[in-house]
């Protein structure tokens, strides 16, 4: 299960290489912001982020989508506390608005199917995958939630995800911790994708 958590506290975050190459004047001069640690859901330890890369996290395979990751204009920073949680937001920008929408569309798909997938790739892992609707903030954004047990060993985790636009900007956000749904602070990471998007410029 520790193998399964790792690849999945990087893999939704890889997706995002899927936008084109190329940034305009515009954006190009204004890089998009990041979230700050303080502004991760509330945890009962303090957030630590590292500062900004350029590119996606190290072995970012793209779990549950295509593994097709340019590392060119996209750019992360992750988050951890002492506990075991963690999280990440990427951000990429696209050659156009249109290429954008697209990879919007290519990340819910691939969250909204996460759970299935796993099962077929994992025998006896149970994994379900959930929408928890739309964050009204510049062109939206979308929340997700995966939910994994591994009877065998008796461990579960649970991972919430976002991805919102501004613009021809994508940002994803993802934190995760064990536990069940439950036990998971959707409001307060709802409020984390907001300010995600508002603060990209």
């Amino acid at each position: 299960m520790n193998k399964l958590r790792t690849a999945l506290a990087t893999a939704a975050a890889a997706a995002l290489g899927v936008a084109a190459l190329a940034t305009g004047p515009a954006q190009a001069a204004a890089q998009p912001a990041f979230l700050a640690a303080s502004q991760m859901p509330p945890s009962a330890t303090s957030w630590t982020a590292t500062q900004v890369f350029t590119g996606v996290p190290e072995n970012g395979g793209a779990l549950c989508a295509p593994y097709k990751i340019p590392a060119q204009n996209s750019r992360y920073r992750e988050f951890s506390t002492e506990l075991d949680t963690n999280g990440v937001q990427i951000t990429n920008v696209a050659r156009t608005e249109a290429d954008a929408v697209k990879l919007v569309d290519t990340l819910r798909k691939s969250l909204a199917g996460c759970g299935p997938l796993l099962q077929k790739q994992n025998p006896g892992l149970k994994a379900v995958s959930a929408a928890h609707g739309k964050v009204a903030v510049e062109e939206g954004a979308w929340v997700y939630s995966l939910d994994t047990a591994d009877p065998q060993i008796g461990s579960t985790d649970i991972h919430l995800f976002s991805v919102g636009r501004d613009g021809r900007t994508v940002t994803f956000v993802r934190w995760g911790q064990m536990g069940d749904l439950k036990d998971a602070p959707l409001t307060a990471f709802k409020t984390t994708t907001k300010t995600a998007v508002n603060k990209l410029y």
